[in-house]
């Protein structure tokens, strides 16, 4: 970084820009005013700046998401996009304004005490979105299942004996009801078409979901963690599009904290305090493997499902899928034998996970980076 001599700090918000600039040495940083949150306004800002080349800018990740980034990126200026949960914070300090934080960032900036995020690509986010979009459909389905379940509820209305709920006779049942006052009929059938659009847009989103499990830059890596147990075509497509590359984490270690799935220690001296899980980072990323994590509670065992997703995997791979199991599966049981809690156990059987679907998608990425070379 010796060629860069400004050191750009920008605090975004929706309509305007407040930018700072710290200069090469130990000069206080500048705040040159804000600016409006429009690529013709950055073009302009850059301009002023002077040559793209001698400038680094940064600003906090948020809602606004990466444009800027990537406009910045298109104009030649290298940016970091840095993690605000890591931005270091004076003790004490209690007033927030856009011009102090962005003096601050600059500061930062210029001693190198910011940690920057990775920034996905537009293939990625694309991705990402789509996911996401799924996760919210299934909450809002299962919010309409439980609002008709509590209309049912409130009349005394139960599904016959050996029908499962929401199964197709479960659905072709609901059809059969009907109600004596016409309100309560408005009512029913507005609860029973709401649940069949949420679950019509789960399945839109899924199909699409399936469609770029196999078509994408990262169908590699998404087909080979489906070879672990537990770990089906979302979760799969869920741990490409959040993780991006895998091989960006030096050890699996660094990636179970950055799913926040590492335990919380205050230790001092002789004496060590751990706690529960960090729950910093990404949020989808543990979701999802919290759930795959109680496929471990099983024996280990190939069934019909998942021999049908390991059919066509590197045997390195599927060395790792039978090593997962073996070990996940005592984990779990040597946990509760200890009188651990079964979330915990479960929690535990996640972290370890994560670092196996890592070792999968390390072992594919080099195969592939192989291949291009």
């Amino acid at each position: 970084m010796d060629h860069i001599t400004k050191f750009v700090s920008l605090d975004v918000s929706k309509e305007t820009i407040a930018v700072a600039v710290a200069e090469r040495g130990t000069a206080p940083p500048q705040y040159l005013g804000s600016v409006a949150n429009t690529p013709e306004a950055v073009r302009k800002l850059v301009r002023r700046l002077g040559k793209p080349e001698q400038l680094l800018a940064c600003y906090e990740a948020g809602p606004t998401g990466y444009g800027l980034y990537r406009l910045l990126s298109r104009l030649g200026v290298r940016c970091l996009v840095v993690a605000p949960s890591l931005t270091p914070v004076r003790p004490g300090d209690q007033v927030k304004t856009d011009r102090r934080d962005a003096l601050r960032l600059a500061q930062l900036l210029r001693a190198g005490e910011l940690t920057p995020v990775w920034v996905p690509g537009e293939e990625e986010e694309a991705l990402r979105d789509l996911v996401r979009a799924r996760e919210g459909a299934k909450r809002d389905l299962k919010r309409a299942r439980q609002e008709l379940s509590s209309f049912l509820l409130r009349h005394g209305i139960a599904a016959p004996k050996g029908t499962k709920r929401w199964s197709r006779m479960f659905l072709r049942w609901l059809d059969t009801l009907s109600f004596p006052h016409r309100a309560t009929q408005v009512a029913y059938q507005e609860y029973v078409e709401a649940v069949r659009a949420q679950q019509a847009r789960v399945d839109r989103l899924e199909a699409e979901i399936h469609a770029l499990a196999t078509e994408s830059r990262q169908a590699p890596v998404i087909q080979a963690l489906q070879a672990l147990k537990g770990v089906g075509e979302v979760t799969a497509v869920t741990l490409a599009a959040e993780i991006g590359e895998f091989s960006r984490f030096r050890s699996p270690a660094q990636l179970m904290a950055y799913a926040g799935l590492v335990p919380r220690e205050h230790s001092s001296g002789a004496q060590t305090r751990r706690g529960g899980i960090t729950k910093t980072g990404n949020a989808h990323v543990r979701f999802v493997l919290g759930e795959a994590a109680w496929a471990y509670r099983h024996r280990p065992a190939v069934k019909a499902p998942l021999r049908s997703r390991q059919q066509g995997v590197d045997p390195e791979v599927l060395r790792i899928s039978l090593k997962a199991q073996q070990r996940l599966h005592r984990k779990y049981w040597r946990l509760l034998g200890r009188g651990k809690p079964a979330t915990i156990a479960a929690t535990a059987v996640a972290r370890e996970l994560l670092g196996f679907a890592w070792a999968v998608a390390c072992h594919v990425e080099a195969q592939q980076a192989r291949r291009a070379a």
